[in-house]
């Protein structure tokens, strides 16, 4: 019953294969679109934590921080400190990636202003998640050991708060960067000939949470079907 946990498991790779190499291809695909768009300067020589400030001003919105965060594309919005954290490759640099990057960001900063229901429910989610990643699979391989299906459909049930979770991200992220093309194309921090490398670098990043949102969805198809919980068959075919 449990020999596929020991051996390899040609159906993991038909089910979540395909998946895990899309995302990686997006990790690589954000990662260059990145880089090609920090090579191109802006002619308002604006740099992304000014970007920051500026679109920070006016939104109206006073009280949230903008600084500096270690790591490449580590950028985040923090909203129990609501802090800003920008990568030094965003921080300081004049590139039309730095201010896409930093606007986006501050698309999450006014989300949280204006109490966007889908940003609340993800930080809701956070906590709970963190603890979920780390006991769905626990759950489900001791209830196939055991041939406990309660336990089996437990960890199941667990897999699918972690694809709710993606599921949730989606709109958080798109909309954020919605906000930063509109901020960006209105406020004449960059020109209408400079937008294209503004939103190609905002459509890769996006692209990286969809190719998530699939491995996480794609993951508990495979364990469902391993269950026999869906197409009717089990580990003990």
């Amino acid at each position: 019953m449990t020999a596929f946990f020991f051996t390899f498991d040609p159906l993991y790779f038909l089910y979540v294969g395909p998946f895990l190499l899309l995302a990686l291809y997006a990790q690589w695909h954000v990662k260059g679109t990145f880089a090609r768009y920090s090579q191109v300067g802006l002619r308002s020589r604006i740099s992304g934590a000014e970007a920051a400030q500026l679109i920070l001003r006016g939104a109206g919105i006073h009280g949230v921080r903008v600084e500096a965060v270690a790591g490449m594309l580590s950028d985040h919005y923090d909203p129990t400190s609501r802090t800003v954290r920008l990568s030094e490759d965003v921080l300081n640099a004049r590139s039309a990636a730095a201010v896409a990057v930093a606007a986006h960001e501050v698309g999450h900063a006014i989300q949280h202003a204006q109490a966007y229901q889908p940003l609340q429910l993800r930080s809701a989610l956070v906590g709970p998640v963190q603890l979920v990643n780390s006991l769905a699979l626990p759950m489900f391989l001791i209830g196939m050991f055991l041939s406990a299906q309660a336990l089996m459909v437990f960890g199941l049930v667990l897999f699918g708060a972690t694809l709710l979770f993606h599921l949730v991200t989606l709109p958080v992220e798109f909309d954020a960067s919605a906000r930063a093309i509109r901020i960006l194309e209105g406020s004449g921090l960059v020109a209408a000939d400079e937008m294209d490398g503004v939103r190609k670098t905002l459509y890769a990043a996006g692209f990286t949470y969809l190719a998530a949102t699939l491995v996480a969805a794609s993951q508990l198809v495979y364990w469902l079907v391993r269950s026999g919980l869906l197409g009717g068959r089990s580990d003990e075919d």
